[in-house]
């Protein structure tokens, strides 16, 4: 008997969960408002394409604001659709996210099958790859690497003739808005794959089912190398912008190099941004290394304590997918004459690519057991 309950003990709670791992209107309050992502993630999906979907209609039919139409070059932005005209790529974008509409639809149906269910997984994924990652350009990587200056300007204004408005333009804020509308999509298309193929919406395993990857040593050894090849990958941005600083023209022409120093702290700047690249190739070991996983005596007020694996996870990953974006203009900008410039920026989407492996074997190595499914 007392085997029997000890057995009982450690197995997931049938009576409050369903099949596959999600948790029945009895479960109680025992997750907080993010742990509904599967479900709330579609929702929001299926909203931000008809109301992104309402603004291309009113560009298409002439209204004032189209976000991709050629303007001066300090407003611009490098997505991949400007400059374009909106009587010519508005309708598309109307009918793009009409089709959204539809597929989120079907997805909170859940009732979908056979071709049908591929063909809004397919919609799911497209959506989700353009919207994050082909569309937006750098803004979203220049912003977060100036974020501690950008929110002392909010306080003592921008120093210069410039404003706010110069550096969060509309051009710029609509290519966040399409970056978001392309995280909802990703969130949706995933757990609508889990769900629909019996998996745990939550952790993605199957039942009775071991992953592939379930053993410590070997994603741990993966990770290593993901991580030393995103540290290699951030090598080149660093070795030019120190050049630079210190009058080595690398990989630019003297008139450039003279321009920049006419300028007054352009040189710092590029400096500043090797070297945050620098320590954040330094923090990425933390995906492999010992502080990664238990507060190291440098963080005195938490050492000692076990780092929760959403720590490492939601910020290296925002960081990999906001690095991608960024490569992929460099690509669309590169000029052999003067590689120095956008050539190691290409790399971004390599460190990008490289570090979000690194931080999902992390994850997969760090995320225990499900509190959903009872697996792991």
């Amino acid at each position: 008997m007392r085997a029997a309950s000890q057995r009982k003990s450690v197995m997931p709670n049938t009576a409050t969960e369903t099949r596959t791992g999600e948790p029945s209107p009895d479960a109680g309050p025992r997750r907080r408002w993010w742990s509904g992502w599967p479900d709330w993630s579609v929702r929001l999906a299926v909203v931000w394409s008809a109301l992104y979907g309402a603004a291309a209609l009113y560009w298409a039919l002439g209204g004032d604001g189209y976000p991709f139409e050629r303007v001066h070059e300090d407003r611009s932005s490098g997505s991949i659709l400007e400059p374009s005209r909106a009587e010519a790529v508005a309708p598309v974008l109307a009918l793009f996210c009409a089709l959204g509409v539809v597929a989120g639809v079907l997805m909170v149906r859940r009732r979908v099958t056979g071709r049908l269910r591929k063909a809004v997984l397919a919609y799911g994924w497209v959506a989700g790859t353009v919207l994050t990652l082909l569309i937006p350009d750098y803004s979203l990587l220049g912003l977060l690497a100036f974020s501690p200056a950008l929110i002392v300007f909010v306080f003592t204004g921008v120093p210069g003739p410039q404003d706010l408005g110069d550096i969060m333009y509309w051009h710029r804020g609509n290519l966040m808005i399409v970056f978001v509308g392309g995280l909802l999509w990703v969130a949706a298309t995933l757990a609508y794959q889990r769900r629909t193929n019996g998996q745990c919406v939550y952790c993605g395993r199957a039942p009775h089912a071991p992953g592939r990857w379930t053993d410590p040593v070997r994603l741990r050894t993966w990770g290593r190398r993901a991580v030393w090849l995103a540290v290699l990958s951030t090598l080149p941005y660093d070795i030019t912008r120190i050049a630079w600083y210190f009058g080595w023209p690398l990989g630019i022409t003297d008139a450039f190099l003279k321009e920049m120093q006419d300028t007054p702290n352009m040189l710092e700047i590029g400096l500043a941004l090797g070297v945050v690249s620098t320590l954040g190739s330094l923090l990425m070991h933390g995906l492999i290394a010992r502080w990664g996983e238990v507060w190291p005596r440098w963080v005195w007020w938490k050492k000692g304590r076990t780092i929760h694996p959403a720590t490492a996870v939601v910020p290296a990953g925002f960081v990999a997918i906001v690095l991608i974006p960024g490569g992929l203009m460099a690509v669309r900008g590169f000029e052999p004459a003067s590689w120095g410039e956008t050539g190691p920026a290409i790399l971004w989407a390599v460190w990008g690519v490289a570090l979000g492996a690194a931080t999902y074997l992390y994850y997969l190595r760090r995320r225990g057991v499900c509190r959903s499914c009872g697996q792991g």
